[in-house]
């Protein structure tokens, strides 16, 4: 291997992540009509960051109580995590009350997809299969890749109309080999903003049972899809209720604003509570030589908020009102481009729902929209409807018409 400076020559350079990389570029133009819709979190009308009055009053909470700063266990914030399962699988959720849902806080909802992964491999084994949406967002590929485990893709996206392609999905479901992981999107399915209605969600759990398969959920926008945690929640209850035995990450970034405390949880569904005791322990095993144990702040704010009936009143008409700006953004946008003439069917920017509108704009249009009009998405042209504001709906309108004409 020859000296450490001899090692350290061959480390080659990494290319840029996709969204950093653009969000660099963005920082560096100096036009005022520059518009960041890469940028994956809530802003508000004026374009800022948007910090929820429940999460405040938490926080103040938290403070006034002088709580110390001590390590928590290994599986986090005992109450969060319990609190984070009832808001997943219900109130009156039967495989609560028969304690067998195996739960722990993770570092996000990146932390408990790798813990997923982790958890997969080691049980399945290395090289086993996990099949993910096509597309689906750029992070889960790496992270199950880097677990050790076989990334396979399923039909996912019609993209002649951007709506799912539900026939080639139950396809790739039917011929999988039997016992094989597939990660699902609970809701507003990233990038393309575009889920199953419920009777599809069924249809798609009766194949996969008769199939064995493991159902995997990635839960990031929970309330924050629709305005409804309840309905939001309909596709991980309909699994659960038809018998499988669920695993599930959860992400409190988008639907609480707590993006840099990365809170999120993840669990598995068993079959009694001695099951749940031996997953738990498994959990453990791989958290600890990980990161040991999660922070304790975010959570100590989701506690609050899940536990004061009158702060979570206000926590679910903040998070309805931030899904309901994003809604109208969308109507706003489909109707100006109609009301410019454009020749195209803008439908799928209205039906599709979350916080990304996947746009049908190829990698051509997208360049031209950053280098001529300075408005920043990712190059499959995923659109961050958070970045779309009435100060620039008209602008975007414009310049999305002058390259799709």
């Amino acid at each position: 291997m020859g000296t450490v400076s001899e090692f350290m020559k061959t480390v080659p350079m990494g290319p840029p992540d996709p969204i950093l990389g653009l969000n660099e570029m963005f920082g560096k133009d100096t036009d005022p009509r520059k518009t960041n819709l890469g940028v994956g979190a809530y802003r508000d009308d004026a374009g800022k960051p948007y910090v929820l009055h429940s999460v405040r009053e938490a926080e103040r909470r938290i403070i006034e109580a002088k709580m110390n700063h001590e390590y928590a266990g290994i599986t986090g914030v005992a109450p969060f995590v319990d609190l984070s399962l009832k808001f997943a699988y219900g109130d009156n959720s039967k495989v609560l009350a028969e304690k067998r849902v195996a739960g722990t806080q993770t570092l996000s909802g990146t932390g408990a997809c790798r813990l997923a992964g982790e958890f997969y491999g080691k049980f399945l084994g290395k090289g086993s299969p996990v099949y993910m949406p096509d597309p689906t967002w750029g992070n889960h590929i790496p992270i199950f890749a880097n677990s050790g485990m076989d990334v396979r893709k399923y039909a996912y996206l019609n993209r002649k109309d951007q709506t799912l392609d539900l026939e080639g999905m139950l396809k790739d479901i039917d011929k999988a080999p039997e016992n094989s992981v597939f990660l699902l999107h609970a809701c507003a399915h990233n990038p393309t903003g575009v889920d199953p209605n419920p009777e599809q969600w069924k249809e798609i759990s009766q194949l996969m049972k008769k199939k064995n398969h493991f159902a995997f959920f990635d839960s990031a926008y929970q309330g924050f899809a629709s305005g409804d945690a309840e309905r939001d929640a309909g596709a991980i209850r309909q699994f659960v209720d038809d018998g499988h035995c669920i695993s599930l990450a959860q992400s409190f970034a988008k639907n609480f604003g707590l993006y840099g405390e990365r809170i999120g949880a993840f669990s598995v569904v068993c079959q009694d509570p001695e099951e749940k005791a031996r997953v738990e322990s498994q959990l453990k095993i791989l958290i600890r030589p990980m990161y040991s144990n999660p922070p304790v702040h975010g959570a100590r704010i989701i506690e609050i908020v899940l536990s004061d009936e009158t702060l979570k009143a206000q926590w679910y008409k903040e998070c309805k009102g931030m899904a309901d700006r994003i809604i109208t953004m969308r109507h706003s946008l489909k109707g100006k481009l109609e009301a410019l003439g454009s020749p195209h069917n803008w439908n799928h920017v209205t039906s599709q729902i979350g916080m990304f509108c996947f746009s049908g704009l190829d990698e051509k249009k997208v360049n031209r929209l950053r280098e001529e009009f300075h408005i920043y998405m990712t190059k499959d042209g995923r659109i961050s409807m958070a970045g779309v504001t009435s100060g620039n709906v008209d602008y975007l309108a414009e310049c999305m018409h002058a390259v799709s004409k």
